[in-house]
């Protein structure tokens, strides 16, 4: 059985471009966005570390910490940064983990023996300040990840959180939420003074204050 939505991500202790981490010590208190690339100095990967640079901000006021992850060393890292900043235009400055031998890919099922034996597949976690894993994603090698979803996806988890609410398709944040339906009518009352449309019984909706 694999990593599943509500599992504990597992702990490692890790050589990145930053220095040695414990996973969970450095995740402690904030959201992560982990994420693997089949290899170092190739261009899908390129575009990827460099858009996750790119918007450094927008996962900073999330409270949320990038974490890359290939299947090469710290020192080819570093080489490969040089030619992500020059060709993305950007300063990549979040930890890149080295797992030349594999282990990590493993722990976290990154390896797909269908696309390679020895290259991590392009793979999405968000994790939860409390270590939990709140979604994955899995890419193919030869597609790049949208990034655009990764943040609605980050913002849908954290309004659901604070709001107890659901959020429908294509949801972007300030439009209409969902109240669900284990929350009965009296409560929604006082969760949500403001009101709500019913549109079905099993299907309210009401815009957040």
């Amino acid at each position: 059985m694999g990593l599943r939505i509500g599992d504990i991500a597992p702990n490692f202790s890790a050589a990145t471009t930053k220095g040695d981490i414990n996973f969970h010590d450095w995740a402690k208190g904030s959201w992560v966005f982990f994420f693997s690339h089949p290899a170092d100095f190739t261009p899908v990967c390129t575009t990827e570390m460099g858009r996750t640079s790119q918007l450094a901000k927008e996962f900073a006021k999330r409270n949320v910490k990038p974490l890359g992850l290939s299947t090469d060393t710290v020192e080819e890292h570093k080489k490969w940064i040089g030619d992500i900043n020059e060709t993305q235009h950007t300063d990549l400055q979040f930890p890149i983990v080295a797992d030349p031998d594999l282990k990590i890919a493993t722990l976290y099922e990154m390896i797909h023996p269908g696309e390679s034996e020895t290259q991590a597949v392009r793979s999405v976690f968000i994790i939860d300040p409390n270590h939990k894993i709140r979604l994955t994603m899995t890419y193919p090698m030869s597609v790049g990840r949208n990034f655009d979803e990764i943040l609605r996806v980050i913002d849908s988890l954290q309004t659901g959180d604070a709001n107890r609410i659901a959020t429908p398709a294509d949801w972007r944040p300030g439009q209409d939420v969902i109240i669900p339906p284990s929350i009965s009518n009296d409560e929604a009352k006082k969760l949500f003074p403001q009101g709500w449309e019913e549109l079905k019984p099993y299907l309210r909706v009401t815009k957040l204050k």
